[in-house]
């Protein structure tokens, strides 16, 4: 029996997911390993920020981790979900809205991009002029509760308007409710507004910030900075290392869908 870590989750949240991660196999050979150990395996290098060879002798072996993880952060198809992607969207995000008395899919969603910087290890990288960032780039759509409904990685020097849009035109089978989307003054512009229009048929407000410069809370605005604030908990998150920009995706998918299960 292995040790107990703080990354781990409990097998019955596990045992909310686990029916969709299995259909990720396609081979008929007995499983010799433990499907927990190995997702909880995940979770620890994700909360750790460990690398791969790291990974605690008491889990499975490095090799047999890794390679259920690549089975489940690939995408079909450039246009299709991967299977961490759809554990979150469809079994965990319309869940707790539900829970909470909310419809399963929000009609209001508040935009945010957040700028982070490469190691030497990673493959992709731009530059962000405004905020002198050489790396890469996460776009991320919450609700107001500030649960993840589209996220998009790109390369640092994608504007936010573009990035918004591609998140957008990904998820766009789960936003079909989607009325506003409100967001600040760097998505200002008619293409962006008319790019929502044309994805999802919403409106865009922007929530501008305080013109004197100085400290004000802009009124929702903080409720995406606070999604930023919960993934950037786990040590994997604070730096890309990643060599592809699907793998950057999918760690943060990974870390919405691991606060997810320990809140239920």
């Amino acid at each position: 029996m292995r040790k107990i870590y703080p990354s781990d989750i409990s097998r019955d949240q596990f045992a909310k997911i686990e029916g969709l991660l299995l259909s990720a196999r396609k081979k008929t050979k007995p499983r010799k390993v433990d499907l927990y150990d190995v997702f909880c395996a995940i979770l620890y290098v994700l909360k750790s920020g460990c690398q791969w060879d790291m990974i605690p002798s008491d889990f499975p072996p490095k090799s047999t981790v890794y390679t259920y993880f690549k089975q489940w952060k690939e995408k079909p198809s450039e246009s299709e979900l991967s299977l961490l992607e759809q554990t979150l969207k469809k079994n965990q995000v319309g869940a707790a809205r539900i829970k909470h008395g909310r419809n399963e899919h929000s009609s209001f969603l508040i935009v945010d991009a957040q700028s982070v910087r490469n190691t030497d290890t990673a493959k992709y990288k731009g530059y962000d002029a405004g905020k002198k960032v050489s790396g890469i780039k996460r776009h991320i759509a919450v609700d107001t509760q500030g649960l993840p409904h589209a996220l998009a990685v790109t390369t640092a020097d994608v504007t936010d308007r573009k990035g918004a849009l591609e998140a957008f035109v990904r998820h766009k089978k789960f936003l079909g409710k989607v009325v506003n989307v409100l967001a600040d003054g760097g998505y200002t512009g008619r293409p962006f507004a008319e790019g929502v229009n044309e994805i999802l048929g919403a409106s865009v407000q922007i929530a501008k910030r305080n013109e004197l410069h100085t400290f004000a809370v802009v009124p929702q605005r903080w409720v995406v900075e606070r999604s930023f604030a919960w993934i950037e908990k786990c040590h994997r998150l604070w730096k890309n290392c990643e060599r592809g920009l699907n793998t950057s995706l999918q760690f943060v998918n990974l870390a919405f869908l691991a606060l997810l299960l320990r809140r239920d």
